[in-house]
């Protein structure tokens, strides 16, 4: 018989909860040592975390990015409310569905069921940005999402630990790199698996048969905590707005209202007024969007509290259908992270006006995403996974910006070494671009150059999706603006949303934005 979770004492429940964190953060990073893809392995572009038997996500690994993390809580809510009363021990759950997961085909989410004995007590999910999936690939040139690549609904990977086979010849039959998928796809599957064995163990030592009570118990402490903190804050609604151009030189306008409950510790987040959807793969799904909301949020109140479903449930994000950052079906959406990681700036500059010494000034936004397609001097066809470059980051109240660093992502730039090794390119030029920061009390961080060209004698193909190239970003509180970015290739400026036909010894140079500066200079 499981114990009574009154009979566990503070330091016992701090044990508990700290065997969970520690669970989740190793199997992450087992997955992401062993996993195929650069972008997941070098750049950590993945999320990982524990559910309840409910889908509610109840620990989540200390690594990952803000658009996965969030977005997994979704995935795995959704998943478990369909496979809840159908699933056995040794099935692995799939999606890639951008409406229901993290907002485009390149991540894939799997929930593997954990069970003590014949007993479903809960779940554990990852999602990673996979290398491949077919289709148009990372750029923004798709006219909808069905020319994006190959879209997995909710289905059984794995059933009573037997590969699902039709799944896996329709998978492996739709993508370029279908090794490097399936590795990746293994080392989530595996992950899921060895986590199950040690949740069952930890919570056996403890007397516990099911994970419930302590579920509810972490859950409960992590919204009242939340709540406590948005009760400091002034109450009001509170506007910011953010404007930046994309590739096709299309500005794109988020506009927010910020509305802050203390009587009851909520806070909305209202889109109203913000760009509609394009034609072009910039679109956002509501999880995305919710994603980087909460996490600009949280990150302002208190950000050492548990990221779970109990310290989200405060924070409500409404965005009207059909909008940019809650696009509605067809709507093409690979390179969402273009406008998504912009989610936090219109954000933040409304709540520069409760809490101004906790936000920070616009950065570069969203990282400039690159990936390349061609033969090899050999004559084998290759295709790059994504990798990326960011820009400088706005400077906070009391610091200077970072540069070239990716913010609100956190991703890691995957290393050159890693690039020139993998494929056939070569890069000329990779360093900090000096005085592209905005100026202030605090300046902003700079942006960088990277310059590169492949060695092919063959035509090639390049995915690039830079923004920001017509006008930096916005400084805070008095602070100047960050330089605009610049996409040059062999000298000339380039702002498209499609896939660039180049030729053998084409040369490309990419100047990330600078970020703004914060307060008036002395």
């Amino acid at each position: 018989m499981t114990r009574d979770l009154s009979s566990i004492d503070a330091v016992e429940l701090e044990i508990l909860w700290s065997n969970l964190i520690g669970m989740v953060s190793e199997r992450a990073k087992a997955l992401q040592r062993i996993a195929f893809s650069p972008i997941v392995r070098e750049a950590g572009d993945l999320a990982y975390a524990l559910f309840d038997r409910r889908g509610r996500m109840v620990a989540q690994a200390n690594t990952g990015t803000p658009g996965h993390i969030n977005s997994l809580a979704f995935a795995g809510k959704h998943l478990a409310g369909l496979f809840v009363d159908r699933v056995d021990p040794g099935d692995v759950l799939i999606t890639n569905d951008p409406w229901l997961s993290a907002g485009h085909f390149f991540d894939i989410t799997t929930l593997t069921p954990i069970f003590n004995g014949a007993t479903l007590i809960g779940w554990v999910g990852s999602t990673i940005h996979h290398t491949d999936i077919g289709g148009y690939g990372i750029g923004a040139g798709a006219r909808d999402v069905h020319e994006e690549g190959l879209w997995i609904p909710p289905l059984k990977l794995y059933e009573r630990d037997v590969p699902n086979e039709v799944l896996h010849e329709i998978i492996r039959s739709n993508v370029r790199t279908p090794d490097a998928v399936f590795g990746d796809l293994a080392a989530q599957v595996s992950a899921g698996r060895v986590a199950s064995e040690h949740l069952v163990t930890l919570l056996a030592r403890h007397g516990l048969d099911d994970l419930e009570a302590l579920s509810d118990e972490i859950l409960r402490r992590s919204e009242e905590a939340t709540r406590a903190a948005i009760r400091k804050l002034k109450p009001g609604t509170y506007h910011g707005e953010s404007r930046f151009d994309v590739p096709g030189g299309e500005v794109i306008t988020l506009k927010t209202a910020v509305t802050i409950d203390a009587e009851i510790g909520h806070i909305v987040i209202d889109f109203e007024g913000s760009s509609k959807q394009t034609s072009t793969g910039i679109n956002v799904v509501l999880n995305y969007t919710h994603a980087y909301s909460t996490f600009a949020v949280r990150s302002c109140l208190n950000p050492d509290l548990p990221n779970n479903t109990g310290s989200l449930a405060p924070i409500e994000v409404r965005a009207p259908k059909g909008s940019i950052v809650n696009c509605a079906y067809p709507a093409p959406v690979n390179a969402r992270h273009v406008v998504g990681m912009y989610v936090p700036m219109p954000i933040l500059k409304a709540l520069h006006q409760v809490i101004p010494d906790r936000v920070v000034a616009e950065g570069s936004g969203a990282v400039w995403t690159i990936q390349v397609q061609g033969k090899r001097a050999d004559g084998r066809a290759f295709t790059s996974s994504m990798f990326n470059y960011s820009g400088g980051m706005g400077a906070r109240a009391e610091k200077p910006g970072p540069s070239a660093t990716c913010y609100p992502t956190g991703v890691a730039a995957v290393p050159v070494e890693i690039l020139e090794a993998a494929m056939p390119i070569v890069f000329d030029r990779k360093e900090l671009r000096r005085g592209s920061g905005g100026e202030g009390r605090m300046p902003g961080g700079d942006g960088q150059t990277i310059g590169f060209h492949l060695r092919t004698d063959e035509p090639w193909l390049l995915n690039a999706v830079p923004s920001r190239l017509e006008t930096g970003p916005e400084g805070l509180g008095g602070g100047s603006g960050g330089a605009a970015g610049r996409f040059l290739v062999n000298g000339e400026p380039v702002s498209q949303a499609k896939k660039l036909q180049m030729n053998p010894g084409d040369r490309v140079l990419l100047e990330t934005p600078g970020g703004g500066g914060f307060g008036a200079s002395a």
